[in-house]
């Protein structure tokens, strides 16, 4: 007897050597007439070049190499001009001891006294205190300019 109150002796619709569902074959992804632009535009292969600079919308390190690359590295604000706070935010706080407590925790060697202390996000928490983290925050600008902070310089 079922839980739905139909009688069990019935025989199923279902064989089990039967396909039940249909395979679906893929797109061809190598037809690629769709996806060409007009002359001029570039495509999204083949992004459009002024020159020796490539356009590149997003982050300047997502999926190119080379010009992007050396570029990228041009936007670096030097320390002397920096203009954003010398303050970590609660988010960058939290990204810097879960990233320090992952490599504590992959047994990386302890900056500090442990005291006991076998918690790697405490030990982390205790790097932070005392200034002993060797990682850097990189707080990118609305212009595409970025700031590099030592943790050593943060409050």
């Amino acid at each position: 007897m079922s839980d739905y109150g139909e009688n069990d002796a019935e025989p199923y619709d279902y064989e089990p050597g039967e396909d039940v569902f249909e395979e679906m074959e893929p797109e061809d992804l190598a037809d690629q007439e769709g996806l060409e632009g007009e002359e001029g535009e570039g495509d999204i292969y083949n992004p459009a070049v002024n020159g020796e600079n490539v356009v590149v919308s997003g982050d300047p390190n997502a999926g190119y190499t080379g010009k992007v690359m050396e570029q990228s590295r041009e936007k670096k604000v030097p320390n002397d001009q920096r203009t954003t706070t010398p303050y970590l935010t609660k988010y960058e706080r939290a990204r810097v001891l879960g990233t320090r407590a992952l490599q504590i925790s992959m047994n990386a060697p302890v900056l500090v006294d442990l005291e006991g202390e076998t918690d790697p996000l405490q030990i982390a928490m205790k790097e932070l205190n005392q200034k002993k983290i060797p990682l850097i925050v990189r707080r990118y600008l609305p212009d595409g300019w970025y700031e590099d902070w030592t943790c050593e310089e943060l409050l």
